[in-house]
């Protein structure tokens, strides 16, 4: 018998977060471990008339492409590919990995080359997504390995992944509708201003965002959500930011990371741990050094931290800052095959909106 919050939650993606209308093509992709939360979206999809299509992944495959491809296959841009980010209506990813870490000995520049490869195809999702021709989502299905990295027992993991989502809640649609409209309040704020200045331990930044929008989050590009973002003007960040949790990227953890910004660009970094990892990404392309998202996490039913960005960027009392792609629906133009999230704690930061402090102690203050 399936767990009844994987129903709960079967219904809030499709019906919520996707809104599927009949007719619609809709693929559904996942790891076959996730295969009880895959039956339950297929059959809910199924129900609101979508046309759907599953790709389902098996664990180890893509230590084995990065260890065995050539450097031509790691730069082939699969027509496959091509074709579902041009024709699907709308997409949902769930994460769940039996190995967190499957990757964290590949070759990073490996990594890099093909992330680059694909950045037409990343570019076009952006795209399609900012037009809303394409409606995606990203959730998780929890599993040994992402307990294990949160320091929790599977069961405990469970319930930390389900009330993230306010599956709690007897309605967790209205529950996220409340969230929406709290949070909208916050984003017209953030709309009016032009310079935003954030300090915290280790961290003294500054960036425009005048002209550009904030975008409210409440469950529908991720899911748990919570979080307000934009695109800074490219060029405007200035000063040095030190993110005070991990930074993990395709497996790759790296640690106590610290960048230094002038006039939009990272011209300086380093980390304890995994610094070539950083530096090889930062070396993508163009755009990597540059930041594509700033936020700030608003979720406060996310407690701690568990190396898995889909839940600490949302930590309430957060920021986090994005190298690489921009989202065009923000006003953002910079353009890369990295899109990198990292967190830094703001519990004992402050957040100043053209001089004005708006943001202490890790709540916005407006």
């Amino acid at each position: 018998m399936a767990d009844p919050r994987l129903q709960k939650l079967a219904k809030v993606l499709v019906n919520y977060s996707l809104a599927i209308q009949p007719g619609e093509r809709f693929i559904l992709k996942g790891p076959a471990i996730a295969a009880p939360l895959i039956k339950e979206i297929y059959r809910e999809a199924l129900r609101a008339g979508a046309h759907v299509s599953t790709l389902i992944s098996i664990e180890g495959m893509n230590e084995i492409f990065f260890n065995e491809a050539s450097e031509e296959q790691l730069q082939y841009v699969s027509p496959f590919n091509e074709f579902q980010i041009n024709h699907y209506d709308t997409q949902l990813i769930i994460i769940a990995d039996e190995n967190t870490r499957a990757l964290s000995n590949t070759d990073p520049q490996k990594q890099a080359l093909h992330s680059a490869a694909q950045a037409n195809i990343s570019k076009r999702f952006i795209e399609r997504a900012a037009s809303n021709e394409l409606r995606w989502s990203l959730t998780l299905y929890p599993t040994q390995a992402h307990a294990m990295d949160a320091g929790m027992s599977l069961s405990d993991y469970e319930n930390f992944v389900f009330d993230a989502g306010l599956l709690d809640q007897d309605d967790p649609v209205a529950a996220w509708k409340k969230v929406q409209e709290e949070q909208q309040h916050i984003a017209d704020y953030l709309d009016k201003h032009n310079e935003i200045h954030i300090v915290a331990p280790g961290t003294d930044l500054t960036y425009r965002v005048g002209g550009r929008k904030w975008i409210n989050c409440a469950g529908d590009k991720n899911f748990p959500d919570g979080e307000v973002f934009t695109g800074p003007i490219e060029d405007s960040a200035n000063g040095y930011v030190n993110f005070s949790y991990p930074a993990v990227y395709n497996g790759n953890e790296v640690e106590n990371v610290r960048l230094v910004f002038k006039d939009g660009k990272v011209v300086e970094s380093s980390a304890d741990r995994g610094e070539d990892f950083l530096n090889a990404m930062l070396d993508m392309d163009a755009g990597s050094r540059f930041l594509g998202e700033v936020a700030f996490g608003l979720n406060y039913n996310v407690k701690r931290f568990t190396k898995e960005i889909l839940f600490d960027e949302k930590i309430g009392g957060t920021m986090h800052m994005a190298l690489g792609a921009g989202f065009p629906e923000t006003g953002s133009s910079n353009e890369s095959g990295l899109h990198w999230d990292m967190v830094c704690d703001l519990h004992e930061g402050k957040v100043f909106a053209d001089g004005e402090l708006c943001y202490e102690n890790g709540k916005f203050i407006i």
